[in-house]
């Protein structure tokens, strides 16, 4: 939202500069996003002064030029050679002097400096209008007022003045401030003044009978005002109002039109102008629009009405869709010359569904669907009407047209200033207090020395309780205001930790970046799928064979989801699913929380040049160890996993608790739910998972100054040797130095011996405090080789 600081100086005295009145406006909840310079003319005539020729003869060595002196109030003369043919002694002109920039109606900007013209010194540039921007004309210089004072700024003597516009991130909530007056009423209460009365004491009503208004949905529109305005002459609007509204980025259309959005930005009412030559029967009719009715909008799309839509409707068909959108049929012309101006106030609900529907968002439906001011329609009406008099000439030629069958009742609620006091957490004076909420449009009543009652107006539709009255009062009095104490006392929060919906959140959305989706499953399943019978939990009453039993565990509800995308040829997946297991243990029905996920199909989808390779172990492993990685579980024990899930896997424990298991789906299970392989599954004890998290505590620790050393070792191995079994005695021989332990390849062949492997390792190796030299580095190595060859039989290659 653009707010003109010039614009508002017609609603509140302001004694601030531009660049203070952004950092208050930020301070009271109006945040300033960008503050800039307005200019109705590029450049804003800065630099161009009021100059009187003093002589004028011709130049000695051109025809069409004429050498001049130029009195601009300096103590002398400027020498300047200018070819405008009504250039003369006496006339008082526009003078850019040298170094003054120059904004022409066309082209780029340019600097004026001192010259030679045809062998004659120039210090300057008499100006023609489409130099500076004033205009078109390039016939001849700029001829002022005689009474001009000489070496006063041009920018005087034309009523120029630079407006500053001020882009607000406004807030939902802050309805009440989208408008040059909501934005000074919270100026005004800053201050402790009060704004400026809208004056419309110029209206002049006439006792005629103008358009008939009938409202048949009083829930959808509470109050409808209107009045007719004839003899109008629709055109251009006068530069004032031009100017207005290119400051906050509106752009002019004419003058009728002009004035609703003017009126739409100072007082945050909208207003739409009817032709009323247009109105079918002279009658207006607010109703609901027919289900399926087409309407034909001012951007020229026809569009089908929703029954739960509402319009402004003559007595055939809609002209206009309430508080959204105007008709191409009815909206003003240049051959307009009467209107029916309305001002209304629609419910918010109702235009904001709207808007969502046809997905029109307007000024209008902007400031309505946030709601709007019901008590200000009939006065923003007659202020437009004033207005409409003043630019294109019209007369009011009928009676206001009010209708307002059920007002809407201020909020009325207690106000305690103790409470107010604990909550802001300063003892502001209960007097100031008053003087706030009085200040913002809030009226008093049943005052105590504990407190009052208060009547919110219901433009401000964000203040309904006590708790809104306070943050009303601290944004004014200002939070800078509030004096931090020595002591800050805080309440423990007492949530689970860690949160285990924001886990599994942070574990779903580095799955789903890694191009898996959720999946949801029924909990039901059939006793095929039973990984014991003994602890199974059946039903009594099963719905069918198939969900007879509750799961076990998130297997085949894997493969279950699998083999339905198989038969639809979509044989390409990576899903995960959270979700819990039954059993029933010693007699107890338990219920355990478990994560799982699976991959099947090609790895990266087909391409002309690139068949795409299937999916590995080594891919489930990545997720896992991933997942793993992201929420900073260590002390994993790697060991090969035994069990009937898989055909071969791994176990990953912490202690003695198996936390995830993962590998190659075994043939037995893929023929038991009917799907093809491989396909590759891990399943994580959630619960388990929560309680290693609970116990971690993330450090930090600088990097170190001092650079690593990475050593290889190529060891001979017996086949049952693991790499984890490797990677705990490195650990456990070099505690402080050895930062890594990587496998980087594994060898079996015809020679090597029978029953056993060559596994190459990398070790890295980094002193945080110095340099390691080569004899701490090969001392390690040899403890490593030494601890090998004791522990599992490891000889160097």
């Amino acid at each position: 939202m653009r707010i003109s600081y010039n614009w508002l100086k017609n609603f509140i005295d302001i004694n601030k500069t531009p660049e203070e009145l952004s950092l208050i406006l930020t301070d009271i909840g109006l945040e300033v996003e960008l503050l800039e310079v307005e200019q109705s003319i590029p450049g804003g005539l800065e630099g161009l002064v009021v100059g009187e020729v003093i002589t004028c003869e011709q130049h000695p060595n051109a025809d069409k030029l004429r050498v001049t002196t130029v009195n601009v109030g300096a103590e002398e003369l400027l020498h300047i050679v200018c070819g405008a043919p009504n250039v003369r002694k006496g006339l008082k002109v526009i003078v850019a002097t040298v170094g003054t920039t120059c904004h022409p109606t066309n082209g780029e900007p340019f600097k004026i400096t001192k010259s030679k013209i045809r062998g004659e010194v120039s210090e300057g540039m008499l100006c023609g209008e489409d130099e500076i921007g004033l205009g078109t004309s390039h016939a001849g210089i700029v001829e002022l007022d005689e009474h001009a004072e000489v070496g006063s700024l041009v920018k005087t003597y034309f009523n120029m003045e630079d407006d500053y516009c001020y882009e607000i991130g406004l807030t939902p909530n802050r309805a009440d401030a989208a408008s040059h007056l909501g934005v000074a009423r919270d100026l005004a209460a800053y201050f402790r003044s009060s704004t400026k009365p809208v004056d419309t004491s110029d209206f002049q009503s006439s006792d005629a009978t103008g358009t008939l208004v009938e409202v048949l949905s009083t829930e959808d529109a509470p109050r409808y005002s209107g009045v007719n305005i004839s003899n109008i002459k629709v055109g251009e609007s006068p530069e004032w109002l031009r100017t207005k509204l290119q400051a906050i980025g509106v752009r002019s259309i004419n003058n009728i039109v002009d004035v609703t959005n003017y009126i739409l930005h100072d007082l945050g009412q909208p207003l739409h102008a009817f032709d009323a030559d247009k109105i079918a029967g002279n009658k207006v009719v607010v109703r609901r629009a027919v289900e399926g009715e087409l309407f034909k909008t001012l951007d020229g799309v026809e569009r089908k009405l929703a029954a739960e839509d509402l319009v402004i409707a003559d007595a055939e068909k809609p002209m206009c869709i309430a508080g959204v959108f105007g008709g191409e049929y009815s909206g003003v012309t240049e051959g307009t010359t009467s209107i029916f101006l309305e001002s209304a106030y629609f419910n918010p609900v109702s235009v904001r569904k709207t808007s969502k529907r046809h997905s029109l968002k307007t000024d209008s439906s902007f400031r309505f669907e946030r709601g709007t001011n019901p008590d200000i329609t009939v006065e923003a009406l007659k202020k437009a009407a004033i207005l409409i008099a003043e630019v294109a000439g019209g007369t009011v030629s009928s009676s206001v047209v009010d209708i307002y069958p059920e007002p809407i009742k201020p909020f009325e609620f207690a106000v305690n200033y103790r409470r107010v006091q604990r909550v802001i957490g300063k003892d502001i004076p209960a007097e100031e207090i008053k003087s706030i909420i009085t200040s913002l449009g809030i009226e008093t009543k049943n005052e105590t020395s504990e407190g009052f009652d208060v009547l919110v107006p219901a433009f401000k539709v964000d203040v309904t309780r006590e708790i809104d009255v306070v943050e009303e009062v601290l944004r004014i009095y200002g939070y800078n205001n509030i004096e931090l104490k020595s002591q800050i006392k805080a309440s423990l929060n007492t949530s689970e930790k860690p949160d285990k919906e924001v886990l599994l959140n942070q574990v779903a959305d580095f799955l789903i970046g890694n191009g898996y989706r959720e999946i949801l499953s029924n909990s039901l399943t059939k006793s095929d799928y039973l990984e014991d019978d003994a602890t199974a939990v059946h039903l009594l009453n099963p719905l069918s064979s198939d969900l007879d039993v509750m799961r076990q565990n998130l297997l085949f509800s894997a493969l279950t989801a699998v083999g339905y995308n198989q038969n639809r040829k979509n044989g390409d997946l990576k899903v995960f699913e959270y979700g819990r297991s039954y059993n029933l243990l010693d007699g107890q029905y338990v219920e355990k929380q478990l994560f799982g996920l699976a991959i099947a199909g090609r790895k990266d989808a087909e391409q002309w040049n690139n068949a795409g390779s299937n999916v590995s172990f080594y891919d489930i492993k990545a997720a896992v160890d991933g997942i793993i990685k992201r929420l900073k579980v260590e002390g994993i024990r790697v060991e090969e996993y035994a069990g009937n899930y898989f055909d071969f896997g791994l176990s990953y424990r912490k202690g003695e608790k198996v936390l995830v298991s993962f590998g190659s789906v075994s043939k037995a299970n893929l023929k038991k739910a009917d799907v093809s392989g491989p396909i590759y599954f891990a399943q994580f004890d959630w619960d388990l998972l929560l309680k290693v998290i609970k116990k971690n505590r993330i450090t930090y620790k600088e990097v170190s100054k001092f650079p690593s050393v990475r050593r290889d070792l190529a060891l001979l191995l017996d086949d049952q040797v693991t790499f984890d079994q490797l990677r705990l005695i490195a650990n456990k021989t070099e505690r402080k130095l050895l930062k890594e332990v990587q496998i980087f390849d594994v060898y079996k062949g015809d020679k090597l011996p029978e029953g056993k492997k060559s596994y190459a390792l990398s070790f890295v190796l980094q002193d945080e405090e110095k340099t390691l030299t080569d004899k701490q580095i090969d001392g390690i190595i040899q403890k490593l080789i030494i601890n090998f060859e004791k522990e599992v039989g490891a000889s160097v290659r």
